[in-house]
Protein backbone atom coordinates (compact mmCIF):
# COMPACT_ATOMS: atom_id res chain seq x y z
CA UNK A 1 0.00 0.00 0.00
CA UNK A 2 1.54 3.53 -1.10
CA UNK A 3 1.79 6.30 1.56
CA UNK A 4 -1.01 8.38 -0.19
CA UNK A 5 -3.66 5.94 -1.99
CA UNK A 6 -6.26 7.84 -3.02
CA UNK A 7 -5.81 11.27 -1.60
CA UNK A 8 -6.43 14.18 -3.54
CA UNK A 9 -3.08 16.59 -2.96
CA UNK A 10 -2.93 20.77 -3.70
CA UNK A 11 0.78 21.71 -3.91
CA UNK A 12 1.66 25.69 -5.21
CA UNK A 13 4.16 26.79 -6.22
CA UNK A 14 4.12 23.13 -8.38
CA UNK A 15 6.11 24.23 -11.39
CA UNK A 16 9.42 23.67 -10.10
CA UNK A 17 11.87 23.13 -7.51
CA UNK A 18 10.50 21.76 -3.65
CA UNK A 19 6.71 21.87 -5.16
CA UNK A 20 7.69 19.60 -8.58
CA UNK A 21 9.59 17.43 -6.48
CA UNK A 22 6.70 16.62 -3.80
CA UNK A 23 4.15 16.51 -6.46
CA UNK A 24 6.27 13.66 -8.23
CA UNK A 25 6.71 11.97 -5.02
CA UNK A 26 3.00 12.41 -4.12
CA UNK A 27 1.58 11.07 -6.79
CA UNK A 28 4.27 7.82 -6.70
CA UNK A 29 2.87 7.37 -3.63
CA UNK A 30 -0.67 7.29 -4.84
CA UNK A 31 -2.31 10.92 -4.99
CA UNK A 32 -3.88 12.74 -7.40
CA UNK A 33 -2.36 15.84 -7.44
CA UNK A 34 -3.54 19.47 -8.53
CA UNK A 35 -0.05 21.45 -9.83
CA UNK A 36 -0.69 25.33 -8.92
CA UNK A 37 1.76 27.46 -10.15
CA UNK A 38 1.76 31.38 -11.07
CA UNK A 39 3.17 29.86 -14.58
CA UNK A 40 0.61 28.44 -16.35
CA UNK A 41 2.81 26.36 -18.91
CA UNK A 42 5.27 25.13 -15.80
CA UNK A 43 1.92 23.49 -13.53
CA UNK A 44 0.96 21.89 -16.93
CA UNK A 45 4.58 20.26 -17.06
CA UNK A 46 4.55 18.77 -13.43
CA UNK A 47 0.97 17.85 -14.08
CA UNK A 48 2.08 16.36 -17.26
CA UNK A 49 4.94 14.16 -15.85
CA UNK A 50 2.89 13.18 -13.18
CA UNK A 51 0.36 11.85 -15.86
CA UNK A 52 2.91 10.43 -18.27
CA UNK A 53 4.27 7.94 -15.17
CA UNK A 54 0.38 6.73 -14.75
CA UNK A 55 -0.83 8.89 -12.02
CA UNK A 56 -3.36 12.00 -12.24
CA UNK A 57 -2.72 15.46 -11.80
CA UNK A 58 -4.26 18.82 -13.35
CA UNK A 59 -2.56 22.23 -13.50
CA UNK A 60 -3.81 25.08 -12.59
CA UNK A 61 -2.71 28.52 -12.90
CA UNK A 62 -3.13 30.82 -9.55
CA UNK A 63 -1.63 33.74 -7.96
CA UNK A 64 -1.99 32.28 -4.45
CA UNK A 65 -2.05 35.72 -3.03
CA UNK A 66 -5.31 36.74 -4.81
CA UNK A 67 -8.14 35.49 -2.84
CA UNK A 68 -10.43 34.80 -6.34
CA UNK A 69 -7.41 32.81 -7.91
CA UNK A 70 -7.19 30.74 -4.25
CA UNK A 71 -11.14 30.14 -4.42
CA UNK A 72 -10.66 29.04 -8.21
CA UNK A 73 -8.05 26.61 -7.58
CA UNK A 74 -9.81 25.16 -4.50
CA UNK A 75 -13.36 24.44 -7.05
CA UNK A 76 -10.88 22.98 -9.84
CA UNK A 77 -9.66 20.29 -6.99
CA UNK A 78 -13.24 19.46 -5.91
CA UNK A 79 -14.79 19.52 -9.05
CA UNK A 80 -12.18 17.30 -10.46
CA UNK A 81 -11.26 14.84 -7.96
CA UNK A 82 -14.25 15.22 -5.28
CA UNK A 83 -12.41 16.17 -1.99
CA UNK A 84 -9.20 17.90 -0.94
CA UNK A 85 -7.22 15.51 1.71
CA UNK A 86 -3.48 18.02 1.57
CA UNK A 87 -2.92 21.13 1.35
CA UNK A 88 0.80 21.80 1.11
CA UNK A 89 1.18 25.50 0.62
CA UNK A 90 4.62 25.82 -0.84
CA UNK A 91 4.91 28.78 -3.06
CA UNK A 92 6.86 31.63 -1.93
CA UNK A 93 9.09 34.68 -2.62
CA UNK A 94 12.68 35.89 -1.50
CA UNK A 95 13.30 39.65 -1.60
CA UNK A 96 16.69 40.23 -0.41
CA UNK A 97 17.90 43.20 1.57
CA UNK A 98 17.78 44.85 5.53
CA UNK A 99 15.37 47.41 6.74
CA UNK A 100 17.12 50.28 4.87
CA UNK A 101 17.39 48.81 1.26
CA UNK A 102 14.42 46.30 1.45
CA UNK A 103 11.72 48.56 -0.84
CA UNK A 104 7.79 48.89 0.77
CA UNK A 105 6.95 46.71 -2.58
CA UNK A 106 9.17 44.04 -1.87
CA UNK A 107 8.06 44.03 1.57
CA UNK A 108 4.06 44.42 0.99
CA UNK A 109 4.49 41.46 -1.92
CA UNK A 110 6.28 38.89 0.91
CA UNK A 111 3.99 39.61 3.50
CA UNK A 112 1.13 38.90 0.38
CA UNK A 113 2.67 35.64 -1.22
CA UNK A 114 4.35 34.56 1.84
CA UNK A 115 1.76 35.04 4.51
CA UNK A 116 -1.75 36.09 3.14
CA UNK A 117 -1.77 33.42 0.80
CA UNK A 118 -1.20 30.99 3.24
CA UNK A 119 -4.27 32.42 5.41
CA UNK A 120 -6.15 32.24 2.32
CA UNK A 121 -5.55 28.76 1.37
CA UNK A 122 -6.12 27.32 4.60
CA UNK A 123 -9.47 29.47 4.82
CA UNK A 124 -11.22 27.83 1.62
CA UNK A 125 -9.56 24.64 2.31
CA UNK A 126 -10.47 23.74 5.60
CA UNK A 127 -14.05 22.90 4.91
CA UNK A 128 -12.80 20.38 2.21
CA UNK A 129 -9.92 19.00 5.18
CA UNK A 130 -12.45 18.88 8.01
CA UNK A 131 -14.69 16.13 5.64
CA UNK A 132 -11.87 14.46 4.90
CA UNK A 133 -9.74 14.91 8.47
CA UNK A 134 -6.75 15.99 5.77
CA UNK A 135 -4.03 18.15 6.79
CA UNK A 136 -1.93 20.96 5.70
CA UNK A 137 2.15 21.71 5.07
CA UNK A 138 3.42 25.03 5.00
CA UNK A 139 6.85 25.54 3.69
CA UNK A 140 8.74 28.00 6.06
CA UNK A 141 12.44 28.53 6.35
CA UNK A 142 15.30 28.06 8.57
CA UNK A 143 15.49 31.62 8.23
CA UNK A 144 12.45 31.87 9.95
CA UNK A 145 14.03 30.07 12.95
CA UNK A 146 17.49 31.79 12.94
CA UNK A 147 18.94 35.22 12.48
CA UNK A 148 19.10 35.05 8.26
CA UNK A 149 21.68 37.96 6.73
CA UNK A 150 20.06 40.76 4.56
CA UNK A 151 16.72 39.36 4.41
CA UNK A 152 14.56 41.20 6.54
CA UNK A 153 11.14 40.86 4.73
CA UNK A 154 11.83 36.94 4.16
CA UNK A 155 12.96 35.75 7.20
CA UNK A 156 10.00 37.86 9.02
CA UNK A 157 7.66 36.35 6.77
CA UNK A 158 8.67 32.92 7.24
CA UNK A 159 8.85 33.39 10.72
CA UNK A 160 5.56 34.04 10.92
CA UNK A 161 4.81 31.25 8.84
CA UNK A 162 5.97 28.97 11.60
CA UNK A 163 3.23 31.12 14.01
CA UNK A 164 0.43 30.32 11.53
CA UNK A 165 1.35 27.04 11.51
CA UNK A 166 0.84 26.62 15.24
CA UNK A 167 -2.02 28.67 15.27
CA UNK A 168 -3.75 26.78 12.90
CA UNK A 169 -2.83 23.36 14.34
CA UNK A 170 -4.05 24.52 17.83
CA UNK A 171 -7.15 25.85 16.56
CA UNK A 172 -7.98 22.53 14.66
CA UNK A 173 -6.63 19.44 16.86
CA UNK A 174 -9.45 18.34 18.19
CA UNK A 175 -11.41 18.65 14.85
CA UNK A 176 -9.14 16.28 13.18
CA UNK A 177 -7.12 18.77 10.88
CA UNK A 178 -3.20 18.65 11.36
CA UNK A 179 -0.97 21.27 10.19
CA UNK A 180 2.98 21.54 10.14
CA UNK A 181 5.45 23.30 8.29
CA UNK A 182 8.59 21.97 7.04
CA UNK A 183 11.36 25.01 7.42
CA UNK A 184 14.41 23.74 4.49
CA UNK A 185 17.56 25.20 4.44
CA UNK A 186 19.53 26.26 1.31
CA UNK A 187 18.10 24.74 -1.22
CA UNK A 188 19.26 24.14 -5.12
CA UNK A 189 16.47 25.31 -6.63
CA UNK A 190 15.67 28.23 -9.46
CA UNK A 191 14.96 30.33 -6.92
CA UNK A 192 18.62 30.61 -6.09
CA UNK A 193 20.44 29.26 -8.87
CA UNK A 194 22.19 32.64 -10.06
CA UNK A 195 22.93 32.84 -6.65
CA UNK A 196 24.86 29.36 -6.16
CA UNK A 197 26.81 29.90 -9.32
CA UNK A 198 28.98 32.52 -7.70
CA UNK A 199 31.40 30.22 -5.84
CA UNK A 200 32.10 32.65 -2.80
CA UNK A 201 28.39 32.64 -2.38
CA UNK A 202 28.03 29.50 -2.31
CA UNK A 203 31.03 29.17 -0.06
CA UNK A 204 29.07 31.14 1.97
CA UNK A 205 25.86 29.62 2.31
CA UNK A 206 27.61 25.69 2.90
CA UNK A 207 29.97 27.23 5.54
CA UNK A 208 27.37 27.01 8.54
CA UNK A 209 25.78 23.51 7.43
CA UNK A 210 27.15 20.88 9.43
CA UNK A 211 26.32 18.18 6.48
CA UNK A 212 28.71 20.41 4.35
CA UNK A 213 25.96 20.08 1.54
CA UNK A 214 23.29 22.20 0.25
CA UNK A 215 19.49 20.74 0.17
CA UNK A 216 18.19 19.39 -2.58
CA UNK A 217 14.16 19.15 -3.87
CA UNK A 218 14.17 15.77 -2.83
CA UNK A 219 14.97 16.26 0.80
CA UNK A 220 11.79 18.65 0.98
CA UNK A 221 9.57 16.19 -1.31
CA UNK A 222 10.44 13.55 0.83
CA UNK A 223 9.73 15.58 4.66
CA UNK A 224 6.61 16.39 3.03
CA UNK A 225 5.47 13.15 2.49
CA UNK A 226 6.21 12.17 5.54
CA UNK A 227 4.32 14.45 6.76
CA UNK A 228 1.14 14.77 4.81
CA UNK A 229 1.19 10.88 6.07
CA UNK A 230 -0.70 8.42 8.34
CA UNK A 231 2.87 7.99 9.65
CA UNK A 232 2.59 11.39 11.31
CA UNK A 233 -0.97 11.47 12.30
CA UNK A 234 -0.12 12.46 15.84
CA UNK A 235 2.14 15.33 14.73
CA UNK A 236 0.70 18.76 14.63
CA UNK A 237 2.06 22.21 15.32
CA UNK A 238 5.49 21.08 14.40
CA UNK A 239 8.47 23.12 12.50
CA UNK A 240 10.43 20.25 10.93
CA UNK A 241 14.28 21.83 10.42
CA UNK A 242 15.21 20.36 6.74
CA UNK A 243 18.79 22.06 6.60
CA UNK A 244 21.61 19.63 7.31
CA UNK A 245 22.15 20.42 10.92
CA UNK A 246 22.28 24.22 9.61
CA UNK A 247 19.59 25.56 12.53
CA UNK A 248 21.34 22.97 15.58
CA UNK A 249 25.47 24.73 14.71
Amino acid sequence: MTLLQDKVAIITGAGSGFGRATAELFAKEGAKIVAVDLNQETANQTAQIIIDAGGEAIGVKANVADEEDVKDFIDATTKEFGKIDILFNNAGIYAPGNVETTSIDDWNRSINVNMTALFLAAKHAMPHLLESNGNIINTASAGGIIGFPDAIAYATTKGAVISFTRAVAVDYADKGVRCNAICPGTGETGMTKELLEVPEIRDGFLAPIPMKRLGQPEDIASAALFLASDQASYITGHALPVDGGWTMS
